[in-house]
């Protein structure tokens, strides 16, 4: 009898190769925070090309710094975070294609990354407060795209960033960078479920992290939002950044920029399992489609890092062409990683693209100052 469960998946890498062989094109909008920019680049597989220079913004004499970028599930729609509105940021709608401006919404202060859930349609976008006082915990934002109307705001920890879904989109998750913290929100209820600290387990069986399994905010009077949690201590070492969910969802993988570390937390046992010691200054991360790999950008380092989740090794690790490495995003074929590499002072920004089956780079892209938020939009025959 033939097994298809084992032949699906090599029909599956087979289609996907011969796609590649056709000469499709890969579409990304990338941030330039420093230029009111977001840029639109198409990658053939030999060459990057910015297609086109997007002005975003409001405020002529004014920078508002584009910060967090997502395209909706669909691909009809990408939403930018303008975070640097005083005393609050805005989310902007766009039209891909058209790339034409449709609405904004207020938020909190500095919003930054942000999601659409795949169960609910809603998106979370974490208000990372980068510019206000650091002692007391800020929300993540809960914002229906269509109406594009605020329709919750669920308090975290301290600077939150790195906000992303489960790919079953019913679990949000963010980290607090001065708390240390990994949070999750359920998204049915839109309630702040569970937190876990950061920090890799301890070498003699123990484990510094706290867990808080059993919190229930569904009683409080007047409000969903579950109460501040006090920040008393001395700000953790660990400073996560980033926080992004495996294919099965049974898996995150949390960045920790302050001890150069990724950890991998069992979803189920809410725990951490595994600590990847990594390059200087790790601040976001991806894991490919398939599953196979984990691409961790170090912007201290200047360099950006590609894991085999299997092994839990580090495979390949590339100068990047300019200092401040910053975001990623892995085609869905698996097969191209895209980074955003900010420059420094007047330098331009750029986008560098590394092959992941041949482990190789393959093209940069200059753009704007200060690449930041980067999003993959489409893929083409």
């Amino acid at each position: 009898m033939i097994n298809f469960t084992k032949i699906f998946p090599i029909l599956f890498s087979l289609i996907i190769g011969i796609g590649n062989l056709n000469g499709g094109d890969y579409y990304i909008y990338v941030c330039a925070e420093s230029e009111d920019e977001v840029a639109l680049i198409r990658f053939d597989g030999k060459k990057a090309h910015v297609e086109k220079r997007i002005p975003v913004g409001v405020w002529p004499l004014e920078i508002e710094g584009p910060h967090g970028i997502t395209v909706a599930p669909d691909g009809e729609h990408w939403y930018l975070s303008m975070a640097h509105g005083m005393p609050y940021g805005h989310l902007y709608k766009y039209k891909t294609g058209t790339d034409k401006f449709i609405e904004r919404v207020e938020l909190g202060m500095f919003p930054a990354t942000m999601e659409i859930s795949n169960a609910t349609g809603l998106l979370y976008v974490v208000n990372f407060n980068l510019h206000g006082g650091h002692s007391k915990a800020s929300t993540v934002s809960i914002v229906d795209p269509d109406e594009m109307i605020e329709v919750e705001r669920v308090e975290t920890g301290i600077m939150p960033h790195g906000s992303r879904m489960l790919n079953n989109g019913m679990k949000h998750y963010s980290v607090a960078m001065m708390s240390g913290t990994l949070y999750e929100i359920d998204a049915m209820s839109m309630e702040l479920t569970r937190t876990l600290s950061t920090s890799p387990p301890m070498k003699k069986g123990g484990h510094s992290s706290h867990n808080m399994n059993t919190m229930n905010h569904s009683k409080m009077k007047n409000s969903k939002k579950p109460m501040a949690m006090k920040m008393d201590h001395k700000m953790p070492p660990e400073k996560p950044t980033w926080v992004y969910p495996h294919p099965n969802d049974d898996l995150l993988y949390v960045v920790n920029n302050g001890t150069n570390n990724v950890v991998e937390v069992d979803v189920k046992k809410w725990k951490v399992l595994r600590t990847f010691k990594t390059d200087k200054g790790p601040y976001n991360c991806e894991v490919s489609k398939d599953g196979k790999f984990l691409v961790v950008t170090y912007k201290s380092a200047a360099k950006t890092g590609v894991w085999d989740l299997r092994k839990g090794k580090e495979v390949a690790k590339f100068n990047n062409t300019r200092k401040v490495t910053h975001g990623v995003s892995i085609s869905p074929d698996s097969r191209y990683a895209f980074v955003s590499v900010e420059g420094v002072g007047k330098e331009p920004g750029a986008v560098e693209i590394f092959d992941l089956q041949k482990l190789k780079a393959v093209a940069v892209a200059e753009i704007g100052k200060q690449a930041g938020g980067i999003a993959f939009w489409k893929m083409t025959n």
